[in-house]
């Protein structure tokens, strides 16, 4: 996170704005002597860390009495996954590295789940677990998890730490790891007995981190490279990853698309990297995406792929995807260039640095080989998506159709909001049909696919960009595992939004019942054995909390619900929207298929017709 008393982050980090790797200059040192706890607490207030999201416990109980002294204010949340996913979108809305905090055992392996959600999302989050004394370590004490072992495959870096000396550098070590390079989750275990202990913080004047070196300026000659293939390819795409969102290269992007005049698609974690409203934009690839952007993708010549890791949502079956086309990969991660997808130029830096540099490489090219003509390929591709547009069918039981309440929800509330979905039907729905206009302005748990995210997602941020309107779209089986983060948010004071997809079921997996296991619907229906009664009833659970509770069951009232629950800005709203359990996610591509296979609508689907 970015600090006072810092310099300016490098340019591996212009979003995550991770701690200088000179933390400090020499008059910010402190030589002073306290408690490891304070230490801690120095480190973070010297960090410029203003909000943590935590639940105090036995072993970092000693952190939690300075704190009460901080400028820091802590959010007690209802459960430490809650602390987790509050500090991913924290860290969404501002840029910075957001912070969680929990006791050893139960409460950091509460963690896990949302430590595992900002590694697979490349979301900087440092976490700061206490853990039992070091003597006690290895001995089974009494709630002891290594939770540093647990962690170690689901985070960029976990440190355990039992000296008290050592904390500053730990927690500086922490977040510029966390916020530089490709972003991710950080761990810091720190024992109890080096909390109680004295020590003599100092602040470090130089963070030394062996085999550490974030690539952020990439090669000339693989750049000069890819400006050359993109000027003479006669069927290009640009596909563009969540990294565009992290590494702040949206206007870069835009200008990219604009010069190569090329079809773009954004990945479920892009979404708002490049205006849905734009001309080029072809819409969401992959298992949910448009026909017109796994078509597109199908059927390249050349792919160029920014920040992006070719996830098997994406491509579909690996074997089959674009197999007619030359890819150019940029990322600032070496480790993802070229583990799914064969590359042919591979790029390594910082998404905001390529595209500053292949701009106008890309000029040159064109000045040298003549502005490629993309007539045939952008007839091809528009139609498709004249041909197989986003929409959907009216619901036969006269309930509302999902798509379209969460349609309302994007046009009367704006483009300014920030949007935040869980995770299943109305995720993809949220993806499809709210138009995302500006970078982060969506978040979602992309990677892990996690239910119970869009509420303490949602509320943090709401703390991170509290003049913005905040809407988490839920459905009735995530909301269950996480709405006891309501009470924090009333308590607190943070007025987020939360419309309940209510379908009665756990839609998804219903969907795939309906097609793969001949509509045997097991074990999805939410109300088994009580038709005819709410359970539970969430607008008397939302008022239980201290939220204003409303219910929307007609088309007819609908825009009228949602224009009075923007009104409300003083306490949380919770909306139970009813709909009809049978409307379906499309277009769709089966796991484990070829995007070949996309279906876009049951017993429907398209063949690449190319244009050459």
């Amino acid at each position: 996170m970015a600090s006072g008393p810092t310099p300016a982050p490098p340019r591996s980090a212009p979003r995550a704005n991770a701690a200088a790797p000179n933390p400090a200059p020499a008059a910010a040192t402190v030589h002073e002597t306290m408690t490891g706890s304070q230490s801690i607490v120095r480190s973070l207030e010297m960090l410029g860390v203003k909000h943590i999201f935590g639940i105090p416990g036995g072993t970092i109980l000693p952190t939690y009495d300075p704190l009460m002294d901080s400028s820091i204010r802590h959010y007690l949340v209802r459960h430490e996954q809650g602390a987790g996913h509050a500090a991913t979108g924290y860290a969404h809305v501002t840029g910075k590295v957001g912070t969680c905090i929990a006791t050893s055992g139960p409460g950091a392996t509460n963690l896990v789940t949302a430590l595992a959600d900002a590694n697979l999302d490349s979301v900087p989050v440092v976490a700061i677990t206490g853990q039992v004394g070091a003597s006690l370590i290895g001995t089974d004490a009494f709630q002891e998890a290594d939770i540093v072992g647990v962690t170690m495959p689901i985070t960029k870096h976990s440190i355990l730490v039992k000296d008290p000396a050592e904390i500053p550098n730990a927690i500086a070590s922490a977040y510029y790891i966390a916020g530089s390079g490709r972003p991710g989750p950080v761990l810091v275990d720190i024992a109890k007995s080096a909390q109680v202990a004295e020590t003599v913080f100092e602040w470090p004047q130089q963070l030394v981190l062996p085999g550490y070196h974030p690539v952020t300026k990439p090669h000339t000659k693989q750049v000069r490279e890819a400006a050359r293939l993109l000027a003479t390819a006669r069927r290009p795409v640009l596909l563009i990853g969540g990294g565009a969102i992290w590494s702040g290269a949206s206007a870069q992007v835009r200008a990219l698309v604009e010069l190569s005049g090329a079809p773009a698609t954004t990945t479920l974690p892009a979404l708002g990297a490049l205006p849905d409203t734009h001309r080029q934009h072809l819409g969401m690839p992959g298992m949910h995406g448009t026909v017109a952007a796994v078509g597109a993708l199908q059927e390249a010549d050349l792919i160029v792929a920014l920040g992006t890791r070719f996830d098997d949502r994406v491509t579909g079956q690996l074997s089959s995807f674009a197999p007619n086309a030359k890819v150019v990969h940029a990322d600032i991660d070496p480790a993802e260039i070229g583990k799914n997808k064969a590359v042919d130029v591979p790029i390594v830096g910082d998404l905001r640095e390529v595209l500053t540099d292949l701009v106008p490489e890309l000029e040159q090219a064109h000045a040298q080989h003549g502005r490629p003509d993309l007539t045939a390929w952008w007839r091809q591709v528009d139609s498709w998506r004249e041909t197989f547009p986003l929409g959907w069918e009216e619901p036969s039981d006269g309930l509302m159709a999902p798509q379209h309440v969460v349609t309302r929800i994007g046009e009367i509330t704006g483009p300014e909001a920030v949007y935040v979905a869980g995770v299943g039907q109305h995720q993809m729905w949220a993806a499809q049909f709210i138009a995302h206009e500006r970078p982060q302005a969506w978040m979602n748990s992309a990677g892990l696919g996690t239910m119970g995210y869009a509420v303490p997602a949602a509320m943090g941020a709401k703390v991170g960009a509290p003049d913005r309107t905040v809407w988490a779209i839920d459905g009735d089986g995530c909301f269950q595992m996480t709405n006891q983060e309501l009470a924090t948010c009333v308590i607190n004071e943070i007025p987020i939004k939360v419309a309940i997809i209510n379908n009665s079921s756990l839609g998804m997996v219903r969907q795939w019942q309906t097609l793969f296991y001949n509509e045997r619907y097991s074990n999805t229906d939410l109300h088994t054995g009580h038709n005819t009664v709410r359970v539970p009833d969430f607008v008397k659970l939302a008022e239980a909390y201290g939220a204003v509770g409303m219910r929307c069951d007609s088309k007819a009232d609908l825009d009228a619900t949602i224009k009075r629950a923007n009104e409300i800005d003083d306490q949380p709203v919770v909306v139970d929207f009813t709909v009809s359990r049978d409307s379906m996610v499309w277009p769709m591509v089966a796991a484990g298929v070829s995007n070949d296979d996309i279906m876009y609508a049951r017993g429907l689907t398209p063949a690449w017709d190319r244009e050459d």
